[in-house]
């Protein structure tokens, strides 16, 4: 198995995060975003609207997941981890998360009603690399 760092350094590289939430008939629902814009420990920050979907799923249900992968040209690498959800509003964790060119998304800046932070805190997980798959806990991992 990995260790968390190994893990970690997999996820920076990535371009592309599919996260996960669970809709009101207890459907997965899957959705691209762009990577996580902070990572601390075992929590993983993005942003998003306010208003969207994904953020009223988690706001009904925080069970969540978020994979990464990495396709290269004879080897597959995938990361799924498990965890809850939680959305933020509070003025602290929007600046915490806010970069210049997010009034592309939110043209009221950073106190845009529309714009949230989504934290994803992982408790577990699955990575699958050379034909092999292994299941971990995150607190578990060296």
């Amino acid at each position: 198995m990995k260790t968390r760092e190994q893990l970690l350094e997999f996820i920076e590289k990535q371009k592309a995060a599919f996260v996960a939430s669970v809709d009101e008939d207890g459907f997965p629902n899957m959705k691209a975003m762009f990577v996580p814009r902070k990572i601390e420990g075992n929590c993983f920050y993005f942003t998003t609207n306010t208003s969207s979907l994904r953020a009223q799923q988690y706001r009904n249900n925080p069970k969540a997941s978020i994979y990464f992968y990495n396709k290269g040209r004879f080897r597959y690498e995938g990361l799924m981890l498990t965890g809850t959800m939680e959305v933020l509003q509070d003025a602290a964790s929007r600046r915490e998360i806010w970069r210049t060119g997010d009034t592309m998304y939110y043209r009221q800046g950073v106190d845009d009603p529309d714009y949230c932070v989504l934290k994803f805190t992982a408790t577990g997980g699955r990575h699958y690399c050379d034909l092999k798959s292994e299941s971990f806990v995150w607190e578990e991992l060296k």
